[in-house]
């Protein structure tokens, strides 16, 4: 209901006279009125965010108008109802408004009097559709939120983007670094426009033979090419009435952008080896990791492409320019990936700071691989750096993490000495001991220390003994 539609009425009244007078009043009033005689043949108009009034005798044949009430606003309780009655009704009326009824006015009632009820209930009903409307707008955007994670102002950006073209069906452009999430934002902008119930179909243009593009995207009849056995429906027959999301666009040979631009401006498309215009009615959402600027000079796209799809561009920022968005996006991650293995992984102040301090080169795609590395690899719930992946600068899945031992204390660092000296002064200490026992019989004195006596005759030179 827009302010430029006009207001509908439901008016159930089993009184002809009344009913027509009553339907004359309303439309001079500026009403769209549908008036019926019962409340049965009235139930079909009922649905949830119309009419905008419903007006209706409290005594009617079969289903009364009070009956009635908990039905309407079973379907929808912001519909106002505004009821009629007859004399001894009054008690009846009082009741069904406790019962969520929004007014109600006496027969006989003056023409002026009633639309002055309508046109209150109207307004009521127009305040109640706004706070639906923002209540849902309010909704969806956490729902953007969740899709498209991140407290940086760049972020905050695009979500403001997406949202605007929720309300329209212009195609859109999206380009940023592989790995930013440019295929998410095209999906996000389909979740939350009137198409969400239509497909969504995603295609790298830059993953599909340059032989087999043309038919993969528009069809081919039978017969149109060695191998056409059958008549083929392409992409975007298959994404009627939804969003087709055309990724790595550049990749797209420059004769089939001709072709593309074709069908964005007319709406029709042809098959491959056919010749019958087949209506389109798709949304297309364009991307590219390249500078669209620069793919136009080095040939990649065509001018007149780029300025039909770059209506609403998008331009997702690469990950190390998200300030305070990479331990949000590892931790949502993480949070994800415990959920589905059954794992209590947490991130350490550590593991955090150099998360922080990397370049991510490959993006939020980069920053995902890396949870799902320390999801299945870290030994222990708390993901400490050494245990990042080694591009990330953790430890070689092949070498143990470093053990740091604590400092000694400098006068405790002094009383010690290399075992090797220690041992040397316990083996001379020994063999003189053992030479005094064996009064200088170096065979015996040998025999008592259990050492060869080729052996004790080295030490002996060795030792000076």
């Amino acid at each position: 209901m827009t302010e430029t539609d006009p207001i509908r009425v439901l008016l159930i009244e089993d009184d002809e006279d009344v009913r027509l007078s009553t339907e004359q009043a309303l439309s001079l009033a500026g009403f769209k009125v549908e008036a019926f005689a019962s409340a049965e043949r009235a139930r079909a108009s009922i649905v949830y965010g119309l009419p905008a009034v419903v007006v209706c005798d409290v005594r009617l044949p079969g289903l009364s108008g009070t009956d009635w009430l908990p039905e309407i606003r079973k379907i929808d309780a912001e519909i106002p109802v505004v009821l009629i009655t007859g004399h001894g009704h009054i008690a009846m009326a009082v009741k069904a408004m406790r019962e969520g009824a929004y007014d109600f006015i006496e027969k006989p009632f003056s023409s002026e009097r009633l639309v002055a009820i309508v046109r209150h209930a109207v307004e009521r009903r127009q305040l109640a559709l706004q706070v639906r409307s923002l209540r849902d707008a309010l909704e969806n955007w956490h729902g953007i939120q969740a899709l498209l994670i991140g407290r940086s102002a760049q972020m905050q950006k695009v979500r403001r983007t997406v949202m605007t073209l929720a309300e329209t069906s212009a195609d859109v452009l999206i380009y940023g670094e592989t790995g930013t999430g440019k295929e998410l934002v095209a999906e996000t902008i389909h979740t939350t426009s009137r198409r969400a119930d239509g497909p969504f179909i995603p295609i790298n243009c830059g993953a599909v033979s340059p032989t087999l593009i043309e038919s993969e995207l528009f069809g081919h009849e039978r017969g149109s090419f060695t191998g056409a056995d059958r008549k083929h429906k392409g992409i975007f027959e298959r994404a009627h009435g939804g969003t087709l999301f055309l990724d790595e666009i550049t990749e797209m040979p420059l004769e089939l952008q001709v072709k593309l631009l074709r069908i964005l401006e007319t709406g029709t498309l042809t098959r491959v080896g056919g010749d019958q215009a087949i209506a389109s009615d798709v949304r297309v959402i364009a991307a590219t990791n390249r500078d669209p600027a620069k793919a136009v000079a080095s040939g990649k796209l065509r001018e007149d492409l780029l300025y039909r799809l770059n209506v609403f561009p998008i331009d997702v920022p690469p990950l190390r320019e998200r300030h305070g968005d990479i331990t949000l996006l590892a931790k949502h991650f993480l949070d994800r990936l415990n959920e589905a293995a059954g794992s209590s992984k947490v991130l350490t102040p550590a593991s955090i700071e150099q998360l922080e301090q990397h370049a991510w080169p490959g993006n939020v795609r980069e920053l995902k691989n890396a949870m799902e590395y320390v999801t299945a690899a870290a030994p222990d719930d708390r993901v400490e750096a050494y245990d990042l992946p080694e591009q990330l600068g953790g430890a070689s899945p092949s070498a143990p993490p470093p053990i740091e031992l604590p400092a000694l204390p400098v006068d405790t660092e002094t009383a010690f000495r290399p075992i090797s000296e220690e041992i040397r002064e316990l083996e001379r200490k020994r063999m003189a001991e053992a030479l005094d026992a064996a009064r200088g019989v170096k065979t015996r004195a040998a025999q008592l220390i259990g050492m060869p006596i080729r052996t004790f005759t080295l030490k002996l030179k060795q030792y000076k003994l």
